[in-house]
């Protein structure tokens, strides 16, 4: 159980320091067009993400190899992680 909740609290550091960094994106329609053109480094995906949104990304993903995280947290909790006032199903990182 400890391990699962660092593995928790290391993927949220990320994204805070990501956030701080400015090399977040927000939102499904983002992320997927970052995919497609190649910006993204990681995607992070809340429990209760669609599934028709979540088929999409994995299968962009898969194609750049890039690692798609499933988080623990819902999309409000991910929405209170970022600082905003509203749910957030999916994020990514952008590259360097």
């Amino acid at each position: 159980m400890a391990k699962k909740k660092k593995a928790i609290e290391e993927n949220v550091l990320k994204i805070k320091k990501a956030l701080e960094e400015e090399k977040v994106i927000l939102g499904t329609k983002q992320v997927l067009e970052g995919l497609r053109e190649g910006k993204v480094k990681e995607v992070y995906v809340s429990t209760n993400c669609p599934q028709d949104v979540l088929k999409d990304i994995e299968q962009l993903a898969s194609i750049s190899a890039i690692g798609v995280i499933n988080l623990t947290q819902a999309n409000d909790e991910l929405g209170v992680v970022c600082k905003k006032p509203f749910s957030i199903s999916v994020m990514a990182i952008k590259n360097e």
